[in-house]
């Protein structure tokens, strides 16, 4: 007794505590003292083996739980990096470092290159790129010249600006970004554990049962008192929540082991849950179902030979570190020798001019191929950027510079059906054209484009507005303008190898290997996991209720309320241990992939 008494103490002292604790808070009648009461009464009645290993099934369960689950609320602090420290303030000739915060709408701001936009603001003098990709995603840099507009947060890739600031610090669209992150995870849901649920109404009723079967049969019958009373306390021993209060955390817990293995970050088990009753998916483009880096996915020539016609292409873009230079030369794939260009000229937001080996070589979009007098024959693809290519002022093809798909993303949509998700849909900040021809390929039921932050989260509400209490959505994206989506959403998902932090830190989900097929696995195991854990309750309280009603009549003894409390649990945890194996979905095959691939032609 004493042994086994000092050890209850030492592995219960916290439940007892808290279910003190909770009397003073009318919350008494939870698992913590449903807990306390078995263990006292198991302990009464000369069971204390039983008493302790109540306790300690309890704590070790408490344990997974508190691993598995982590901190979920963790504040969003990465993206206030999106934010300028200072802002260049013009007046009278002179330029003055100053908050951003001070700053009034029609003051002239002074943005060099290389420096972060600090307010929204309406270009005035300088021509410049700008580097977008924190708000919009996308990495394609954005011409601007007198009369563009600009956001905050965007970087100044090259020319000096100056622009009218057109909207306060607290009115930019930083702060606003800022806003909608916030906001949108104070809309998230955060339900309560199932056994607490249950308890408010399981630990009262069984406690009153208890009570009546020691009392009233006592008072009808004195002469049987310790017969109704050592009922009452195998009631107690066999009504304790064990089961049910270890088998619920520790399958999640299986399931959040085995996602992790399977590379998906689950930040808590009401995520896992909640993935489960997925019906919708929303996917952002950019880095989640296309791969982020442009390649040369077709090259249309008119009078030269496909690799003259690059090559060509290749050198004029020598000089420029544009990603679809980038992308030119990489294709043409051969050392490029720098005397084989005798002048180099870039045309802001409109191409190239070079002189190679004596000819006038013009590279660049239509704009550029029309104000040289050239009007080609050839529409330009959907299929991504069209960059034309003219040799001494003769059109001689153009090259289709595209986002490429990722392998797996037309096989993770097929997946995604299978697994029972209904609805598929993309949005993104890229052009119509590029957006709807990237859902044709994969087979998307819709796809919202050119869309900024704020509309990105306005059409993620309407979608999500649109479903049933009991179905769930949820946003897959990357980037730090995906942050507001993926906190909003009732499940976000974020793609961790390319993500922002700011989009880690926002998302319930992460994907470390940016493979969207996982999306489809974590669906499976969270499915799996719940309908195990739904298995462990109906088995648990199934075998309970029996029992209790059969001890009540005095039909069964001590042996079965102890194989009701701890072989029940034993049971349950076996099961929940199912949830660590679940089939993985199998890499993409090579004709998969090939589906997904747009070759040069």
């Amino acid at each position: 007794m004493i042994i086994f008494g000092s050890g209850i103490i030492i592995a219960g002292y916290d439940v007892f505590t808290e279910a003190v604790e909770n009397l003073f808070k009318a919350h008494f009648l939870d698992e913590n003292f449903l807990m306390v009461v078995a263990a006292i009464g198991t302990f009464l009645i000369g069971q204390y083996p039983e008493g302790l290993a109540v306790l300690l099934f309890f704590q070790i369960g408490e344990l997974f739980e508190d691993r598995a689950v982590g901190d979920t609320e963790k504040a969003i602090t990465d993206l206030v990096n999106i934010q300028a420290e200072y802002a260049n303030l013009q007046r009278d000739g002179h330029i003055t470092k100053v908050d951003p915060k001070n700053i009034q709408i029609g003051d002239i701001i002074v943005i060099k290159p290389g420096e972060r936009i600090p307010l929204d603001g309406r270009i005035i003098e300088g021509i410049s790129n700008i580097d977008t990709k924190a708000l919009t995603g996308e990495p394609v840099p954005k011409y601007v010249e007198p009369g563009s507009e600009i956001m905050s947060g965007c970087i100044n890739l090259n020319g000096v600006l100056k622009a009218e600031v057109t909207n306060t610090y607290d009115n930019s669209t930083v702060t606003k970004l800022l806003e909608l992150i916030k906001e949108s995870a104070s809309k998230k849901s955060n339900s309560e554990k199932f056994i607490t649920k249950f308890a408010k109404y399981y630990t009262p009723a069984v406690v009153l049962a208890a009570i009546f079967i020691a009392i009233v049969p006592s008072i009808l019958y004195p002469s049987q008192t310790s017969t109704w009373t050592y009922r009452a306390l195998m009631f107690l021993v066999v009504s304790c929540p064990c089961a049910l209060v270890v088998s619920i955390p520790l399958g999640f817990f299986c399931g959040i082991g085995c996602s992790s293995k399977n590379g998906i970050l689950v930040k808590g088990s009401n995520y896992l849950e909640a993935l489960a009753a997925t019906k919708t998916v929303v996917f952002d483009k950019t880095g989640t179902l296309t791969k982020g880096e442009f390649k040369v996915s077709r090259i249309n020539s008119v009078k030269l030979e496909e690799e003259e016609l690059i090559e060509y292409a290749a050198k004029a873009e020598y000089y420029s570190d544009h990603p679809i230079s980038a992308s030119l030369k990489e294709c043409h794939g051969k050392e490029i020798d720098p005397a084989h260009i005798a002048e180099s000229v870039n045309i802001p937001g409109k191409g190239v001019r070079s002189v190679i080996l004596g000819k006038t070589i013009h590279v660049g979009n239509s704009i550029l191929m029309k104000e040289i007098g050239i009007v080609s024959s050839h529409s330009d693809s959907n299929e991504g950027t069209n960059v034309h290519v003219a040799v001494e002022k003769d059109y001689a093809g153009h090259i289709v510079v595209s986002d490429t798909i990722k392998e797996d993303s037309a096989y993770a949509i097929k997946e995604l059906r299978k697994s029972g998700v209904t609805t598929i849909i993309m949005l993104t900040g890229d052009s119509d054209n590029v957006g709807q021809t990237v859902s044709q390929k994969l087979g998307l039921d819709m796809a919202y484009t050119e869309l900024l932050p704020q509309d990105k989260i306005k059409k993620l509400e309407d979608i999500i507005n649109l479903q049933t209490v009991n179905k769930k959505t949820i946003f897959v994206g990357d980037g730090i303008n995906d942050a507001p989506s993926l906190a909003r959403a009732d499940i976000g998902i974020a793609m961790g190898g390319l993500g922002s932090d700011a989009a880690i830190e926002a998302a319930d989900i992460i994907i470390m290997d940016d493979n969207p097929l996982k999306v489809a696995t974590g669906i499976l195991i969270a499915r799996k996991t719940v309908s195990i854990v739904r298995e462990n309750i109906v088995f648990s309280l199934s075998v309970k209720f029996g029992v209790l009603f059969l001890i009540t009549f005095g039909l069964l003894g001590m042996w079965a309320a102890i194989f009701a409390d701890v072989g029940v649990l034993v049971v349950a945890v076996l099961n929940s241990t199912r949830a660590l194996n679940v089939k993985r979905l199998p890499i993409s095959s090579k004709t998969e992939s090939a589906k997904t691939t747009v070759k040069i032609s």
